[in-house]
């Protein structure tokens, strides 16, 4: 995600970084170098004796922003739906932490099973979920967290989140057989605790959204049909607009080539590109938190943007 104070002024108009000018670059200028070129002909060497009209670029000019904005609508629609999954991811922990620390009793001498184990588990999960998403390796994370021996189980598994779910599970059942929950409190307890659910749906919603892009080819007709139409302007606008052709060229393909890259982007939200969600700095958040209520001193420093890009 790219964390940059908006600009104003004539900064605005000229700002590079943060924007999406990198992506688009090489189409652009190939288009503008293609309308320069047809200008040049048209102008001094060879006039066209045949030329199109405006009209049917209006038409699809239209039709094109339309579908484009439609399809951008639905690429945010699935990027806000990743940020408020891992929102609640969030709360979910800090609340099972909190409830978890203050309504099981540790047993002397069994460590494994202590609240603290459970929420050293709440932060792996995070952890684990961005790595199950990114496609990245969980281990080195947690072996640091569970350590080398616990977290062979864990990592040994296919799905490593939904393993971790399981131990959860596991821990909460451990607390009820050995009636580590106080009885005044148990009901309400129990019924808080078993939020675990709620990571579940957590974790099947981002992989709902990572597994399910928009079908290839209503994204490969939006491409070809941004290209073909940015490369056939200069036809139909140099009798009407000259010498500026190149330069209205220039306009209404940065416009398109734009959105059409950065509904690209958004559309899959998970990933390690600067307008990606910032998976790394919620699960960090996350540890920090968490780590916090153990009263652990050392903790994990926030995650700070890098050039301006917060992974």
């Amino acid at each position: 995600m790219v964390i940059l104070q908006t600009p104003g002024g004539f900064d605005l108009l000229f700002r590079i970084r943060g924007s999406i000018v990198r992506d688009i670059l090489r189409p652009l200028l190939a288009t503008t170098a293609l309308a320069t070129l047809v200008t040049v002909l048209h102008e001094s060497v060879l006039p066209f004796r045949y030329s199109m009209t405006v009209t049917p670029f209006s038409l699809i000019g239209l039709t094109l922003a339309i579908f484009l904005g439609f399809r951008n609508s639905v690429s945010y629609d699935r990027y806000w739906e990743g940020r408020k999954l891992w929102g609640e991811l969030l709360n979910v922990c800090r609340s099972l932490a909190r409830l978890a620390l203050t309504t099981i009793d540790a047993p002397a001498g069994a460590a494994d099973a202590r609240p603290t184990a459970f929420v050293h588990r709440l932060i792996a999960f995070a952890h684990a979920l961005r790595h199950h998403l990114r496609g990245s390796d969980p281990l080195p994370d947690l072996e640091r967290l569970l350590g080398p021996q616990a977290a062979a189980r864990p990592v040994a598994a296919h799905n490593v989140p939904l393993a971790l779910l399981q131990e959860l599970g596991e821990h909460l059942h451990g607390a009820r057989r050995d009636l580590r929950i106080d009885p005044l409190l148990a009901a309400h307890a129990e019924s808080r605790l078993d939020r675990l659910d709620r990571l579940a749906d957590v974790l099947g919603g981002c992989e709902r959204i990572r597994n399910t892009p928009l079908p290839y080819p209503y994204r490969l007709l939006l491409h070809r049909t941004v290209y073909f139409y940015c490369l056939l302007l200069p036809f139909g606008l140099i009798d009407t607009v000259g010498r500026m052709t190149p330069v209205v060229v220039l306009f209404l393909a940065y416009t398109f080539f734009g959105l059409d890259a950065l509904g690209e982007q958004i559309e899959e939200p998970f990933g390690e590109m600067p307008h990606d969600l910032p998976l790394l700095a919620i699960s960090t958040t996350i540890e920090a938190d968490l780590l916090e209520l153990l009263g652990e001193r050392e903790r994990p420093a926030a995650v700070r943007p890098v050039d301006g890009v917060l992974l």
